[in-house]
Formats: structure tokens, C-alpha cells, sequence
């Protein structure tokens, strides 16, 4: 969920070399294309627009292609930053059988909230952030992906406490 330090984490992983696909950036690059301003609502309105008129698969698809050109190129790691819904997990989980770990950077929504209140880019106050929250829970099946994880990050100290998470989870997988 927003807030909860997934960019710490996935910055963290493209500093040490690994290549990210990034789920928001299909989002971005569509609405740049289709010269559809950004805003947070302009941002809701169009992830849920392009689902119902594409399939609720078509940032998957996107970064699936992504992925594959990765792996061609001779990416051995990659991480996907920003699985948002259930069908996404689903079709990742069958497209890459047996490849693909998942990790939730998870964080209580006091915490979250306070985060997004004064993050640089994009910052939401708590009814926007909740709205967002709500949104993604019901209309992008955001829930299922973070049930289902292989792992989790707890992200409620400082960047290097949780940076020291991912390392010992990244060592169990043999990353």
C-alpha cells in the first residue's frame, strides 16, 4: 500500500545492479501517450479506466513484455515493482513458474499515512490516502498479492533496518 516503503526497498535493489519493470510506470507512459495529465485523481480514474476497457491484465502484460526483454538482454534478477491485483499475481505466477518470489513491504496505516502526508512526490492528506486505500483494495484487487506473499518487510523503523530485512530475505532465496 502507499507508504509502506516499497521505494526504499526497490531502490535499494537497483542500486546493487538489479533492473526493475515498474507497474505505475505503464500507468504513466499510457497517460503521457494518450496526453492524459497527471494528477492523483487523473492517476485512479485511468488505472481503473485502462482495466475495464484493456482487461484487468493489461499492466501485466506490459511488464511481462518488459521482463522478457530483460531476461533476453541476459537479466539473471529483476524486480517487479508494483504487482498491484490478484489477477497480476496470478498470471506472474503462472508466466514464471517457479521464478518469481514475491516480498510485501508492509507498514500499520498511521504510519503510511503520515509518510505519504509529506513524501516529495505525490504527497496525499489521510482522505485522499484512504480513498486510495479503499480504491485499490475494491476496484484492483491490491489485498491479494500482500495475503500471498512469500515474505514480508515490516517497515516501521529506519531505511537501514529495513534495507537489513530484505538482505536476510534476499539471502534465503539465494538472490
Amino acid at each position: 500500500m502507499s507508504g509502506s516503503g516499497k521505494s526504499i526497498i526497490v531502490d535499494y535493489l537497483t542500486e546493487h545492479g538489479t533492473p526493475k519493470v515498474y507497474f505505475g510506470g505503464m500507468i504513466y507512459k499510457e497517460m503521457q501517450k494518450r496526453g492524459i495529465e497527471r494528477t492523483p485523481d487523473s492517476e485512479r480514474e485511468f488505472r481503473e479506466q485502462i482495466r475495464q476497457a484493456e482487461g484487468t491484465d493489461w499492466v501485466v502484460r506490459q511488464a511481462i513484455a518488459e521482463t522478457k526483454d530483460l531476461i533476453a538482454a541476459g537479466q539473471k534478477r529483476i524486480v517487479l515493482d508494483g504487482v498491484y491485483s490478484w489477477t497480476e499475481y496470478n498470471i506472474l505466477k503462472h508466466e514464471f513458474p517457479g521464478e518469481l518470489t514475491v516480498i510485501a513491504i508492509v507498514a500499520a496505516k498511521p504510519l503510511r499515512y503520515a509518510r505519504v502526508a509529506v513524501r516529495p512526490e505525490r504527497p496525499f492528506d489521510a482522505q485522499k490516502i484512504r480513498e486510495r486505500d479503499y480504491s485499490e483494495i475494491e476496484n484492483l484487487e491490491k489485498g491479494g498479492p500482500i495475503a500471498a506473499a512469500d515474505y514480508y518487510i515490516l517497515n516501521d523503523g529506519t531505511i537501514p533496518e529495513a534495507h537489513a530485512q530484505l538482505d536476510t530475505i534476499l539471502k534465503k532465496i539465494n538472490f
